[in-house]
């Protein structure tokens, strides 16, 4: 059985924009400096990026791990380079890995902060050709190229679907939601042209938690992945409070897309479930469920459709240690479980995934793990065997 990880990162090299956007723009172009302290950040719309510790921490030890900002020799050559990686993921016995961006945000949240949108947009187009140029081309059989799309306009958005479609691409990450961007929701029809452009493509749609910048917290003064970039949090809670309750953020997503009548009018759209577990999905099924037989009857909600038949059809869970989503895996669905390795971010396996696997499936029967750790991520992202 070969190992496909639906959600790593790739950590981007100094040159990405600058290599691909206009002359006009290289003044106001994301690029590296160096700060006080010797720390290498990105430098773009007014703000300062940084590559926090957690986001490159592959080959350290967990007591080793910091949110300090970092520098590329700090980290080992897989986070950026793919000839790098690949010998990484020889090493940890893993077939095919999709990445995710880091310093855009998981959907280019970064990239939107520019006043100017075309630059932004350029910015999206450049990091999307360059995934699918220099890493996906020249190893074809060992990553799944996703793309970003501008979000903040949505007719650009369904254009640049269907252009990476063209060049490549395998999927699309977009925000969780949007309403923490100040964007219509998914209950109106301003996304439309984005669905139709996922139909027409067959592109599935990643929702990675944390990509609209939301973080969910009690004791933390912290809103936002900028809060804690910049350490706005109270000494009252650690980040780790963050860190646990980060899969509810997917809790809301589905629970908002099923009742929206967007899986109603778009059939053959496929939603993945990024870094968010699996152990939460037989119980969300259940409560969304009971919630529509009591509360269908005076709201605009489908009487037609049962949400959790929507939920089996539209999508795929994601899980890097889930012992309990294994053991609830036909409540979920086998076909809609897939595994993530999430290199080289501080939840990883690596280099000890494949061990890691063969120990957490060691009483589960190999057809079903053949499924979960290769053939459903294979037929979801449209990714045969060479």
């Amino acid at each position: 059985m070969h190992i496909v990880s639906v959600d790593d990162h790739l950590i981007e090299h100094p040159r990405v924009f600058s290599d691909r956007l206009p002359s006009k723009y290289q003044d106001e172009c994301p690029k590296i400096v160096e700060i006080q302290g010797g720390a290498q950040v990105w430098q773009y719309a007014g703000g300062i990026f940084p590559y926090i510790g957690l986001n490159a921490v592959a080959g350290k030890e967990p007591k080793d791990y910091g949110l300090e900002p970092v520098r590329y020799d700090q980290m080992i050559p897989g986070c950026y380079d793919p000839k790098a990686r690949v010998e990484d993921m020889d090493v940890d016995g893993v077939q095919v890995a999709c990445c995710y961006p880091s310093f855009p945000g998981f959907a280019g949240g970064s990239l939107a902060k520019a006043e100017d949108k075309e630059l932004a947009r350029l910015c999206i187009a450049a990091w999307n050709d360059f995934n699918i140029e220099e890493w996906y081309q020249p190893y074809p059989d060992r990553f799944i190229p996703l793309a970003m799309v501008p979000w903040w306009n949505v007719e650009e958005t369904a254009a640049e679907i269907r252009r990476v479609a063209a060049a490549g691409a395998k999927g699309i990450t977009f925000p969780e939601s949007p309403v923490p961007l100040k964007l219509p929701s998914f209950h109106s029809d301003h996304w439309e042209p984005m669905w139709n452009a996922l139909e027409e493509t067959g592109l599935p749609i990643s929702l990675h938690f944390g990509s609209s910048g939301f973080v969910p917290s009690f004791g933390l003064a912290a809103q936002s992945t900028d809060d804690l970039i910049s350490g706005n949090l109270r000494d009252d809670a650690p980040f780790a409070v963050a860190i646990s309750l980060f899969a509810t953020n997917l809790m809301w997503t589905v629970s908002d897309l099923l009742f929206s009548r967007v899986l109603q009018k778009h059939p053959n759209l496929k939603f993945v479930l990024a870094e968010g577990g699996i152990g939460w999905m037989p119980y969300i099924r259940e409560r969304i469920d009971y919630t529509w037989e009591r509360h269908r009857w005076y709201q605009d909600i489908d009487f037609d459709q049962r949400p959790s038949e929507l939920m089996d059809k539209h999508f795929w869970g994601c899980f890097i240690d889930d012992q309990f989503g294994v053991k609830t895996r036909d409540l979920i669905g086998i076909d809609r479980i897939t595994v993530e390795v999430d290199y080289p971010h501080s939840d990883s396996l690596w280099p000890n995934s494949r061990k890691h696997y063969s120990e957490l499936f060691l009483d589960v029967p190999d057809d079903e793990v053949h499924k979960m750790v290769e053939l459903n991520a294979r037929e979801l992202y449209n990714f045969p065997r060479s």
